[in-house]
């Protein structure tokens, strides 16, 4: 709906406008301040740069059995070689809460100074993770999120609801004017929340410029479910505009699809970033010309914002010292005039 975009875009302004104003309260000396007084930001950049005290982090994640999660999984690794006073300890990737229990348990009995934790079902961890958080351990929890307030120190966050919005209104744009556009959705795994947050981002944005969802089928974020049901969605629609699809892996099977079919009358815009992805909005020679960041860079985040977190820094660019308690990252719209910026942060 409009007003959803107009929220959006309200927010945008005030915090623009927060910035302007602490910039010119910079630069005030009333209130009784000194010409010249500087604010404690806390810790600078420079300094948070700069070796600490060796920080031990415990790093659970789900099985890799998506190109995403690999990336999420060698993202954190990444993230804490680059740092000279982290020792990562990895627990082994699971989709079975019990086990990933356990490995959180570990953690706890062997005192790490941190743990940063996407688990496989954000309810089943949240009480083991309170049980970190009270035996003074932070816990920094990535992309699922917990049930409860308290079992997280702070959380790092993909936006969901956004990636819609951006698909919505990236195709708003590029069929301005077609009041008749048919457009077609490629979703996710239905009963997740993300997917129906994903849903209804795109229905909000497409809705603001007066089109709808026209057809719609639900994959599984694999290869040969987004075959399926891309085969299926082609069928029944002779007829098309513009599919968003909101997983690149699953986009493989769906692009695979629709060669077999050979439609080529619509665009397609993907979800996530994989580099396969990326490579062909860059080619150009196919019917996806834009995708959706879902950044698989969360867990890295997490590693850095562990380390600040167990040896007393803070975010040197923010005004208000400290470490933010939640963090929401962008989804951007790559297309072939802007993925250069983009690529080097794809996933396989």
């Amino acid at each position: 709906m409009r007003s959803h975009l107009k929220a959006r875009t309200r927010l945008v302004l005030t915090g623009t406008a927060v910035v302007a104003a602490i910039g010119l309260l910079a630069g005030c000396t009333g209130g009784g301040a000194d010409e010249g007084d500087v604010v404690d930001q806390g810790t600078t950049t420079e300094e948070n740069a700069e070796s600490g005290d060796t920080v031990v982090i415990g790093f659970s994640g789900p099985a890799a059995d998506h190109g995403w999660l690999g990336a999420i999984n060698s993202g954190a690794q990444a993230a804490a070689d680059s740092f000279d006073d982290v020792e990562l300890r990895v627990a082994e990737g699971t989709n079975d809460a019990i086990a990933q229990i356990a490995a959180v348990e570990t953690f706890i009995n062997e005192g790490v100074d941190a743990i940063v934790l996407l688990p496989s079902d954000g309810a089943a961890l949240t009480e083991i993770a309170i049980e970190a958080m009270e035996a003074g351990i932070p816990v920094i929890n990535v992309d699922r999120e917990f049930s409860s307030p308290f079992a997280a120190r702070a959380t790092v966050l993909g936006d969901n609801y956004g990636m819609g919005v951006s698909a919505g209104t990236y195709i708003c744009e590029q069929l301005d004017g077609n009041s008749d556009a048919v457009v077609a959705e490629i979703a996710g795994i239905d009963s997740l929340p993300l997917t129906q947050d994903r849903s209804q981002g795109f229905a909000d944005a497409l809705e603001d410029c007066g089109l709808e969802v026209s057809a719609r089928v639900a994959a599984d974020f694999t290869v040969a479910g987004g075959e399926s049901a891309a085969s299926q969605l082609l069928a029944a629609n002779p007829q098309i505009d513009a599919i968003w699809n909101h997983d690149d892996d699953q986009g493989i099977g769906v692009l695979a699809a629709i060669d077999s079919a050979g439609r080529d009358e619509f665009f397609m815009v993907g979800g996530a970033g994989s580099r396969s992805a990326m490579e062909a909005i860059e080619a150009d020679d196919s019917v996806l010309k834009a995708t959706i960041i879902y950044p698989s860079t969360q867990a890295a985040d997490g590693v850095a914002l562990a380390r600040l977190i167990a040896q007393g820094k803070t975010m040197g660019d923010l005004i208000t010292p400290g470490i933010p308690n939640r963090i929401v990252l962008d989804a951007p719209v790559v297309t072939k005039d802007n993925v250069d910026q983009y690529i080097d942060l794809s996933f396989e």
